[in-house]
């Protein structure tokens, strides 16, 4: 095509992927081990128009690479990739679809969609294979060459032992989309997240680390778009490199960096929800904007007697293919340059049992863990799993190696149904505040493996646990047939919201045990953002298309909800300055450590075997303590008070309540071995008076 400028290009350097600055130049290099040309589009700053097309003159190790002297920083790129178009073989290359780099630290623009980015004729319905010549370089986001200097200046990590963690899952756009506080221009952006009035949030609410659901660089899915929807959670990545765009408010690298320094400045580490099990392509009908128009042969696990058809063990459409050396390099290098680069403590591994599913199944000892595992820079960081998919022997907790924590729905659903009020439920109760022991207490794993959590992105809120019985999320279009139907919820009488006086207090009460148990319990604790403030998605518990005042933060809930923030104030305070509730190892019942913990029944005796198999059983108590401390517990998920015993305890002669779920504590204290009446439906914590004071 004709050029506005004449592009001199040398041969450059395979081994560093990307488009890398240099200071005089830019050096491009691109992996494809089945292509048989590749051409690199330069274009206007508007991204519009095409202005050169270079071949990369060079391949090398399956890297094609060439240097141009002449681009600089804010220079827009992309590629066409020339090879063989086969899809029975799952070879479907196509030269008119530009595609994104997989290596681009920057995108600008957005996809707009259309059957040109099809490679194939097919659309509209259709399933025609046949070549599909039509561009659609205008439709497509455009790379961006960066220059990634940033002064840091003294800038380190909080290093938050897992331990001593608190996890708030929050998202970049809704978290302050609806805070009158921040300047309108900031709301919804990386710059609103580290704004004075964020982090002072964060702070006086007491949470260690932000967990943030997708920024890599995400599409609005077609689908999605055709309904008048966008993807809110942002599982449908484009670019593992490139920070979303929408979450800008002035542009560039520097303000994800400036919102990470800021957090950090404050004390807060910065976890990444990270998607590398699939991308945004889709299965075999999908659109080619990247990875399959490269080298799709390589990039996804196709099925063996039929590669025109992928595998599928996300429910995506998709499996990235972890076991091709140069895709797992991929994962690394992005890992890496988000903790080199970009600065973040750690990341939350969305389905990773798909990144540790080897050919002969999951394995702990996978290419994808042991990389992660022998890494100098990755092994320092927090790493979270979650443990599951839906390909073969999915359901992976408990099985990640030491070093990983995994998020636990055995505790969500544990704890719904335990101050539902199921029958039976006790004994797992117990294994689940104690760390869930019977899953990670192996291979010298600790505690904090569990991430405990009562709600999550993915699901109801704590609010509506308590206020649906069923889910509502017929504003996703799907009939009300997407999310989940095991809930474990109850409504306690009605629908939705109520102005029963009764029922509300009833379903506050209950919000009070589930985040008291949540903060009481061994593991790391997560609270999902809005659930210390009431924050209701009206029953939809799949809400990932809703990018809107469904999920973003009402901070007007603050003064309704104002007891109920204090009481997770004061929940988070406590675990903070009480190390029993952060033990780093289990301890369990022994003779050696006859005190250290110990299940209590009503009377003050410890639990007898018998007991744990009566399924009417609600109410327990909790000791835990060392040579210098003691804490005692009692979880009473019956519908009557029950007059409990006060542990005698060498390390208290007398007790003080200093947590209660059903009102404020008592000012008075009891002696050790003496009753005290546990309220119904409630959670309460006693400390030695005398610590109490000395503290």
């Amino acid at each position: 095509m004709a050029s506005d400028k004449n592009y001199k290009i040398t041969s450059g350097y395979h081994h560093t992927l990307g488009a890398t600055w240099d200071g005089a130049g830019v050096n491009f290099a691109l992996f494809s081990a089945d292509a048989e040309r590749v051409e690199l589009c330069l274009f206007d700053p508007s991204g519009r128009r095409e202005i050169a097309r270079v071949t990369l003159p060079e391949c090398t190790d399956e890297v094609w690479h060439g240097y141009l002297p002449d681009c600089r920083p804010g220079d827009r790129y992309g590629y066409r990739v020339h090879g063989r178009y086969d899809p029975e073989q799952g070879l479907r290359f196509n030269p008119g679809k530009l595609l994104i780099d997989p290596y681009a630290r920057l995108l600008d623009g957005e996809v707009k969609w259309s059957d040109t980015h099809l490679a194939y004729r097919g659309g509209s319905g259709k399933l025609d294979l046949s070549f599909d010549r039509r561009d659609n370089a205008r439709a497509m986001p455009k790379c961006v060459v960066v220059d990634p200097a940033f002064t840091w200046g003294d800038d380190s990590p909080p290093t938050v032992h897992p331990s001593d963690s608190i996890l708030y899952e929050t998202h970049v756009r809704g978290f302050t989309m609806m805070h009158e506080g921040i300047a309108a221009e900031k709301r919804g952006s990386y710059s609103g997240l580290c704004d004075a009035k964020s982090i002072e949030y964060l702070k006086a609410l007491g949470i260690t680390s932000v967990e943030l659901l997708p920024i890599h660089h995400f599409v609005d899915d077609r689908f999605l778009v055709d309904k008048g929807l966008r993807n809110y959670w942002g599982y449908s990545t484009l670019n593992f490199f490139a920070p979303e765009q929408r979450y800008f408010s002035s542009g560039g690298l520097a303000e994800v960096k400036s919102m990470v320094r800021t957090l950090h400045d404050a004390g807060l580490e910065v976890i990444l929800d990270v998607v590398y099990n699939h991308t945004c392509e889709g299965d075999h009908r999908g659109p080619s904007l990247s990875f399959r128009g490269i080298d799709n042969r390589s990039y996804y696990r196709l099925v063996e007697d039929n590669p025109r058809f992928y595998i599928n063990d996300t429910g995506c459409g998709n499996t990235l293919n972890i076991d091709h050396p140069r895709v797992l390099q991929m994962v690394m290098d992005s890992l890496r340059y988000w903790v080199t680069d970009m600065h973040v403590d750690g990341f939350r591994f969305d389905l990773a049992t798909t990144l540790a599913r080897e050919p002969h199944g999951f394995d702990p000892r996978g290419g994808f863990l042991d990389a992660v595992r022998q890494d100098p820079v990755l092994s320092r960081v927090k790493l979270i799993a979650e443990p599951w998919d839906i390909g073969p022997g999915g359901y992976q907790l408990g099985a990640f190696p030491a070093g990983w924590s995994e998020w636990n729905d055995k505790y969500r659903d544990t704890a719904r149904r335990f101050w539902r009020g199921d029958d039976g439920v006790l004994p797992e109760f117990a294994k689940r505040i104690h760390g869930s022991s019977d899953l990670f207490d192996h291979n010298g794993r600790g505690s904090w493996s569990s991430v405990n959590f009562i709600a999550s992105h993915d699901g109801y809120t704590l609010a509506d646990t308590v206020m649906y019985q069923e889910r509502h999320n017929e504003a996703n279009g799907e009939n009300n047939n997407d999310g989940h139907s095991a809930n474990f919820s109850n409504n306690y009488g009605v629908e939705g919201p109520t102005e029963d006086a009764g029922i509300q207090a009833f379903r506050e009460r209950q919000r009070r045990n589930m985040i008291a148990t949540l903060l009481l319990s061994q593991g790391i604790p997560m609270i999902l953002a809005g659930d210390e403030l009431g924050r209701s998605q009206q029953g939809n518990n799949n809400a990932y298309c809703q990018d809107n005042t469904l999920n973003w933060i009402d901070w007007s809930l603050l003064e309704k909800e104002a007891e109920f923030f204090e009481f997770v104030q004061s929940l988070i305070a406590f675990r903070h300055t009480e190390p029993l509730l952060r033990r780093r190892r289990f301890v369990h019942r022994s003779d050696e450590q006859p005190l250290a913990i110990q299940w209590t029944d009503p009377s003050g005796s410890e639990m007898a075997e018998h007991q744990w198999d009566e399924s009417f059983a609600r109410c327990i108590g909790l000791l835990l303590s060392d040579d210098d401390r003691a804490v005692f517990m009692v979880f009473n998920a019956s519908a009557d008070s029950v007059n409990c015993r006060l542990p005698d305890n060498q390390r208290a002669q007398h007790w003080r309540c200093v947590i209660d779920s059903a009102g404020p504590p008592p000012t008075q204290g009891a002696p050790a071995s003496t009753s005290i009446d546990v309220a119904a439906n409630s959670v309460s914590v006693y400390v030695p008076a005398k610590v109490l004071n000395q503290e």
